[in-house]
């Protein structure tokens, strides 16, 4: 119904802001990047927007980019996922940490959000994992602290990687040789791709 509002930040409140548009005061459910993303009260803010209409109630989100709002409508469409616990799985960690969660089907990253337990997180990356793509993942990945001695690496672990890269759309030299550059980094799969994807990305 409403594809974003644009207006005032009036208030940042705990898990809402509201926006002041055409002399009404619109307030927005947000997760807590969306509340850190925002500017200081009196500045102007874009929201893309999702209507939730119930029996009983009627409550709007806000998000603060497009990919935001994606993510939280693929959330909510898996079993047992309502939109105020997406917005906490939304603001448990930022947006491309939780795309490369769901695509390494990292449980217990997931599991961390609020009224999110293993079996759920489970649910939500075998849902979603086919929704993410190599754009979603491949730029701004977080930086790992590195240890002082490189732990001993399992074959199978590479294989891992070089799958997931290749399931992101690398092709398998592209996925073999970005894996080779950091392999004596880390010994988990999961810290290997987002090593792997940083150096790609020049970071």
């Amino acid at each position: 119904m409403y594809a974003f509002i644009e207006g005032e930040v009036c208030e940042k409140l705990n898990g809402s802001l509201v926006l002041l548009a055409s002399g009404v005061g619109w307030q927005l459910n947000c997760s807590n990047n969306t509340l850190q993303a925002a500017p200081p009260l009196g500045e102007k803010m874009r929201c893309w927007t999702y209507l939730s209409v119930r029996e009983d109630a009627m409550e709007l989100f806000g998000f603060a980019t497009r990919e935001e709002k994606e993510m939280f409508l693929q959330l909510t469409s898996v079993s047992g996922i309502g939109p105020k616990t997406a917005l906490g799985v939304l603001g448990a960690m930022p947006l491309r940490e939780l795309n490369l969660a769901i695509l390494l089907g990292d449980v217990n990253a997931l599991s961390r959000a609020p009224g999110i337990g293993k079996k759920t997180a489970q649910r939500i990356a075998l849902e979603l994992k086919d929704k993410i793509s190599q754009s979603d993942v491949s730029v701004a990945v977080p930086s790992q602290g590195t240890s002082a001695a490189a732990p001993a690496l399992s074959p199978d672990a590479v294989t891992e990687a070089i799958e997931a890269m290749i399931a992101l759309g690398y092709s398998s030299t592209e996925a073999r040789n970005a894996i080779s550059q950091v392999r004596d980094q880390t010994d988990k799969p999961e810290e290997l791709i987002r090593l792997a994807l940083r150096s790609m990305a020049g970071f």
